[in-house]
């Protein structure tokens, strides 16, 4: 779940949760592809037999499949992830063609779960707020939002924050 970023701040911290997902995009379209095959040839024989009214069906069949499996594909991509690195913690989730970002002051970062134990985790902070943990068990969104309070914590005590919060004290 939690990864280093790669880059020049080995402090930076990632969690990247991802939609599960049986079938990737590509694997989607040769099962449509070879599915089709085998419905249009069952088809075109019931045709060359004198039953014509079976390849409209197996068009409007197709059809309906087809749809189905653009829904799941593009979808396939979804996903959230959170970074905190040089005392901003960064919240993008994907969903389809969407992308919906957020950025947080670590000082001011707030972490609950929404409801109770395996609800969404919350972030707030600033006036705006995220939910994360979709692409999660709701058992281990407990685990998240106390991983991501502890690593928020720890990016508040480095130094520099220290110094910046002293100079706007002053």
């Amino acid at each position: 779940m939690r990864q280093p970023r790669n880059g020049a701040d080995r402090s930076a911290m990632q969690w990247r949760m991802l939609r599960h997902s049986s079938f990737v995009p590509g694997c989607l379209l040769a099962v449509f592809i070879a599915l089709s095959t085998v419905a249009l040839g069952i088809a075109a024989a019931f045709w060359w037999l004198g039953a014509p009214g079976v390849l409209p069906l197996a068009g409007a069949e197709l059809l309906a499949l087809g749809t189905a499996f653009w829904l799941c594909s593009r979808h396939a991509g979804d996903a959230e992830t959170i970074t905190l690195a040089e005392h901003e913690l960064n919240v993008e989730h994907r969903f389809g063609r969407g992308v919906e970002r957020a950025a947080f002051r670590a000082e001011w970062v707030r972490v609950e779960p929404v409801h109770g134990e395996g609800s969404l985790v919350e972030i707030t902070g600033q006036g705006r707020r995220m939910r994360v943990g979709r692409y999660l068990r709701p058992e281990l969104r407990m685990a998240l939002a106390r991983e991501l309070r502890q690593a928020v914590r720890l990016e508040c005590t480095r130094p520099a924050v220290q110094e910046t919060l002293l100079e706007q004290q002053r």
